[in-house]
């Protein structure tokens, strides 16, 4: 069981660097369990960045001291066991390996695996289907759990993967721009099945470059901008048009409807 008085993830004057020059470097980012948060940032900020440090694709510079540049609750080093127990990640990277004809309920119940479907060398319980079918109705996608995911849209396929993400019941799941290459349709079903995760009690973290993404249960904002954290507060304060101008760099003007945002 998580500690709350424990953060799920803490970086430490962290740098990653790409080609002799920084691409991300943060002084401090602390995400504690139970907060649901956006790391909201043009293209180019470092979020892609961020994600691959999260899964241990990139890693940051020593220390010269050996002091952790990055923790995991609390811990230095950590399996990918247990690392897939505290966070659940999505990226456009899994969608595009995921265009495979394997079902939905069998792409959820992989996740158990952290395999890109499933083999014969795989025992696969009763319980894991079942906790499989609980997520495709919470995402509401319960009606293609037979349907492979290379006849799906780009849409339904990202919340099957939502749910896989979901079977090993994360500390936090982390959805890296959810929306990018879907539809209005699509858009509106992939962030009220993200709102009603939140809502369900899991906590979020949505890296995106879209205000619009932020759903109404989101608390914090994280602005990153030129491989730098720029600002870091409650969603009440960050979400007004001077912070978000400065982020992206025009006269921003936001709207707000029903804890929904629109930036004009």
């Amino acid at each position: 069981m998580t500690n709350s008085a424990t953060p799920l993830l803490q970086l430490l004057d962290c740098t990653v660097v790409a080609d002799g020059r920084p691409i991300l470097s943060v002084d401090t980012l602390t995400l504690d369990p139970g907060e649901n948060v956006v790391i909201l940032g043009p293209n180019g900020a470092g979020k892609s960045t961020l994600i691959r440090l999260l899964t241990r694709d990139v890693r940051p510079l020593a220390h010269e001291d050996g002091s952790p540049a990055v923790l995991l609750l609390g811990k230095q080093r950590w399996a990918i066991a247990e690392a897939r127990r505290v966070m659940g990640v999505v990226s456009d990277s899994l969608q595009e390996q995921y265009d495979v004809a394997v079902t939905a309920r069998d792409t959820v119940v992989s996740g158990f695996f952290g395999s890109i479907g499933l083999y014969r060398h795989m025992t696969v319980t009763p319980g894991m289907y079942e906790k499989a079918d609980e997520l495709l109705e919470l995402l509401g996608i319960t009606h293609l759990a037979d349907r492979t995911m290379d006849t799906m849209s780009t849409g339904e396929a990202r919340r099957a993967l939502i749910a896989r993400a979901l079977v090993s019941d994360p500390a936090v799941l982390v959805l890296d721009e959810p929306t990018d290459g879907l539809d209005p349709a699509a858009q509106y079903h992939v962030l009220r099945a993200v709102s009603a995760i939140a809502r369900a009690g899991h906590t979020v973290v949505l890296v995106t470059h879209h205000v619009s993404d932020i759903v109404p249960e989101v608390s914090r904002v994280v602005t990153l901008k030129d491989g730098r954290i720029l600002h870091d507060g409650p969603k009440a304060k960050m979400l007004t048009d001077a912070p978000i101008s400065e982020l992206f760099g025009f006269p921003a003007h936001l709207e707000q409807r029903d804890g929904w945002y629109r930036l004009w």
